[in-house]
């Protein structure tokens, strides 16, 4: 007579059994399975109180049991014992329940002004206890930035900001992966303000781009007066990175030298363009 044990499994688990068979070869007066020092069944007879222990066979060749949705708690060894002209003969099946890896605790997104210290924390569970990396997601990055649950930027710069991914991995399944943008406020910087040459009474376009975060707030200046839509002929636009002057048609007042301002709360940067007059 053989003795086999099933064993099924949540989506959150995985079994592997190591198979052990009874095997008689006289008459077999009475049959159990045993988990620990406690009865499961005895024949056709359920001592378990547990609902997910169910017997699948009780015949000459097999006494079968099945464990349904298994968990952590149901790993150990089972026992299948055979009475056979009252000897008793016992076969052992060892149940290792493997857990795939799930992240149960991460930073939350962060906002820092640059020169900052950044702590990120990943936790997982999982059986085997999971590998816990960090990576930056950047086309410059190569490689893990921390090669455990933890990750600290020391003095961080703007080129450090962007999306950091956690991974939490072992070999029951594919690994568990989460995300965490890190933002690096830093004060305005221009990247660009050309001086721009147009003829009388023709369109002429003043430009100033700056980068900084939060996005920067543009201002014109022409001396010590500001430039607004107000002011006749004159176009202001102002987009997130770049800001705009339009003169509609030049006159020889508006040659002269430009100030663009681009300021968040983090501090502000000048730069000076001049419009000048050109032959057409």
């Amino acid at each position: 007579m053989g003795a086999v044990f099933h064993g099924m499994h949540r989506s959150t688990s995985l079994i592997y059994l190591l198979p052990q068979r009874c095997t008689v070869d006289s008459i077999v007066t009475r049959v159990a399975w045993l988990n620990r020092s406690t009865i499961l069944y005895t024949g056709n007879d359920k001592w378990s109180i547990d609902p997910r222990v169910v017997l699948i066979a009780n015949t000459k060749s097999q006494y079968s049991i099945e464990i349904q949705n298994v968990d952590v708690y149901d790993e150990g060894a089972y026992t299948c014992s055979v009475q056979t002209d009252n000897h008793p003969k016992t076969s052992r099946v060892h149940l290792i329940v493997q857990v795939p890896p799930r992240i149960v605790e991460i930073s939350s997104n962060v906002t820092v002004n640059e020169g900052s210290n950044v702590s990120l924390v990943c936790l997982a569970t999982g059986r085997p206890e999971p590998v816990v990396n960090w990576r930056y997601l950047s086309p410059k990055a190569r490689g893990f930035v921390s090669e455990d649950e933890y990750l600290e930027i020391t003095g961080i710069t703007r080129e450090q900001s962007g999306i950091y991914e956690c991974s939490a991995a072992n070999d029951v399944s594919a690994p568990n992966v989460r995300r965490v943008t890190v933002t690096v406020n830093y004060p305005p910087y221009i990247l660009d303000a050309q001086n721009i040459g147009a003829p009388l009474g023709h369109r002429g376009i003043l430009q100033c781009e700056a980068s900084a975060v939060p996005a920067a707030d543009f201002f014109w200046y022409k001396e010590d007066k500001r430039l607004s839509e107000s002011w006749r002929g004159v176009k202001v636009e102002n987009r997130e990175t770049i800001s705009r002057v339009t003169f509609l048609n030049i006159s020889e007042q508006d040659y002269g030298n430009y100030t663009c301002m681009a300021k968040n709360r983090l501090g502000h940067s000048n730069a000076s363009v001049i419009l000048f007059g050109k032959e057409e």
